[in-house]
């Protein structure tokens, strides 16, 4: 018998996402391409994966082709499971009717067989085109340890942007007392993200009196929320100060792919510890800075560089800072070059720092062979390290360790 789930994510991707335009004439927005290397659906689908969420139901609708391929079995974000995993949810013919999800609230009440599939106490609702890192995890024990029927994530607004969003109003505690949904007149700053966590009775017995009252718009902001602010329930504001953005127009995609930009970009792809996955490949784009400088050399994915390399080959995930000067070299994977450091006809293994104005080999006209580094070494800034040597650990222990200068 399957042990029940804590915590099943619902994530909302039917949408047509008509302000993109023609990048959603034959696609749907959560499938949309971002940031060199990624769909827009690869943020969420992340964020339950690097929080400890593996059962996610993607609920499609509109032109689901493209999405539901790029998900398939969910095995490139380690969702491909027997029991749990990533399930795609199009509309389907139930015993008494058939109908489109006619709105947010009713494409979670038309799959709520799903949910109670897996016996649920939690049921965490997300929306497929935001850009965004979240730790769901965090948001789930601040749910549980208020005591809430409904935690809704907000982050704060200018108040001139304000209109745009359904906007919380919550006291001292973060417990919601009001909520407006887009105020001509907002009187608070606390934007909805359209992520929620709902204790799972309470979302059936609310979703059950929407989809049995005739003029309902079956919605969320519109209607769920209201309703249970109105009869009294327990509904907590999540406060979230990262990176998000809604990515539903052309400008604001435009925007957030921009953002990915700069040596103090406002969205990191590099943080191992909450990546991104995707189909293609778990690793980041590369990213050449504005001042580095690259002839003639293969450069792969997850690179930062931000220096000079010359006829190299680097393998993924290298950091080239500031300064730093490579020439003639295989550096492979994870290798950080501090700033000002010299590489030149060397062969560096993974894992290896080279610290700031550390000298390595030297240039192939004028060395007896090539330098070489073992893996996870760390060489200590300033150290000066000859042609033609061999650093394996026992050599490091003896001539580098904690430098030569």
């Amino acid at each position: 018998m399957f042990k029940k789930k804590e915590c099943v994510a619902m994530l909302l991707a039917g949408g047509q996402g008509s302000r993109l335009y023609a990048l959603t004439e034959k696609t749907a927005k959560p499938a949309v391409s971002f940031g060199g290397k990624y769909r827009i659906i690869d943020f969420t689908i992340s964020n339950c994966v690097n929080s400890g969420i593996d059962t996610v139901g993607v609920l499609t609708q509109y032109q689901p082709l493209v999405l539901n391929e790029y998900i398939g079995n969910g095995q490139p974000w380690d969702l491909d499971r027997t029991y749990g995993g990533v399930k795609i949810l199009p509309p389907y013919q139930g015993k008494k009717k058939a109908d489109w999800y006619k709105g947010t609230a009713n494409a979670i009440y038309q799959n709520l067989n799903f949910i109670n599939r897996y016996d649920p106490e939690y049921v965490l609702i997300l929306s497929g085109d935001h850009i965004y890192q979240m730790q769901y995890d965090a948001m789930l024990a601040f749910h549980k340890q208020n005591g809430a029927d409904c935690t809704i994530a907000v982050i704060d607004v200018p108040i001139e942007e304000a209109s745009r969003f359904g906007i919380m109003s919550a006291d001292e505690n973060n417990k919601i007392f009001k909520f407006s949904e887009k105020p001509k007149n907002p009187d608070s700053t606390l934007a909805s993200m359209g992520i929620y966590i709902f204790n799972r009775d309470k979302l059936e017995k609310y979703l059950e009196a929407d989809e049995n009252d005739a003029q309902s718009s079956n919605d969320f902001g519109k209607n769920i929320i209201p309703a249970m602010l109105a009869a009294g329930e327990k509904m907590y504001a999540y406060p979230f100060s990262g990176y998000w953005k809604d990515v539903g127009t052309i400008d604001s995609l435009w925007e957030a792919n921009m953002d990915l930009l700069g040596e103090n970009s406002k969205l990191s792809l590099s943080n191992k510890k909450r990546r991104v996955f995707s189909r293609t490949n778990a690793e980041p784009p590369q990213y050449i800075g504005s001042d580095a400088k690259i002839v003639n050399s293969l450069i792969t994915e997850g690179c930062e560089i931000y220096g000079t390399v010359e006829n190299s080959v680097l393998f993924g995930g290298v950091i080239v800072e500031k300064d730093a000067f490579i020439r003639d070299s295989v550096v492979m994977n994870g290798v950080v070059v501090k700033e000002g450091a010299t590489l030149d006809y060397t062969m560096i293994d993974s894992e290896v720092v080279i610290g700031a104005g550390a000298s390595v080999g030297k240039p192939k006209g004028e060395a007896k062979g090539i330098t070489v580094i073992g893996e996870g070494l760390d060489i200590a800034a300033g150290t000066v390290i000859e042609d033609n040597v061999m650093v394996n650990d026992a050599y490091y222990e003896e001539n580098l360790k904690g430098g030569n200068k």
